[in-house]
């Protein structure tokens, strides 16, 4: 079966483009589209599209917030956002929200191609090296964003280490050589701290990390 996608973004123009692009893949089937995030609220729901190809600055409803309405849904639909610059405040919403990932809308057709591959496949498409410059920029900016640490309670000195390993943006082949592990051991520890902490992917872990402050801006 092709991965369904909608597609969501208030410029017609913008939304003929990416249709024209994923359509020349057979293994991806554009079933639908929106021009604010109410109707793609709407349409997620009533489609249920394996990814939801977001703008972030739209009319009506924005995209942060249609992000955490079809989350919140509970049906599985991933959510990839796409915004005009990395360090875009709007961009850290949605993956707080919980999207999977979040892209330059300057982004080559095959990479955004594979990152729609790789969102349905369960993966996490943005670089924690990237969330992490944004993270830097906005915590140290906004205090008030942090969350409580005792949500890090649950997780044993070990796990610990690699959440800091994570949101410090290293793969897991850097995790074990840092941490003298197996790869397979960090994986499971990665898996672990994501159950635990009711996380979707690695992202969502370092914004976490930040959040409660375990790891601080330009640490």
């Amino acid at each position: 079966m092709p991965i369904s996608v909608l597609v969501v973004d208030d410029q017609e123009l913008m939304r003929m483009g990416l249709k024209m692009v994923l359509g020349a893949h057979p293994d991806i089937e554009v079933i639908g589209e929106a021009g604010n995030g109410d109707e793609a609220v709407r349409r997620a729901s009533a489609l249920r599209p394996d990814v939801v190809l977001m703008d972030v600055r739209m009319p009506v409803v924005d995209g942060v917030t249609a992000t955490a309405r079809i989350v919140a849904a509970g049906e599985g639909v991933r959510v990839l956002v796409m915004t005009t610059f990395d360090l875009d405040e709007h961009a850290l919403g949605a993956l707080r929200a919980g999207a999977s990932g979040f892209l330059l809308k300057d982004t080559p057709p095959e990479d955004l191609v594979s990152a729609i591959r790789s969102v349905a496949a369960g993966d996490a498409v943005v670089s924690p090296r990237v969330t992490k410059r944004l993270l830097d920029r906005l915590v140290a900016d906004d205090p008030t964003s942090l969350r409580d640490p005792k949500i890090l309670d649950a997780l044993t000195t070990r796990e610990r280490e690699v959440l800091e390993q994570i949101a410090a943006g290293r793969s897991n082949a850097e995790i074990a050589a840092a941490l003298f592990l197996s790869e397979a051991t960090v994986k499971t520890h990665v898996g672990r701290v994501l159950t635990k902490l009711g996380l979707r992917d690695r992202v969502q872990a370092v914004v976490l990390a930040y959040e409660t402050g375990l790891v601080r801006p330009g640490g």
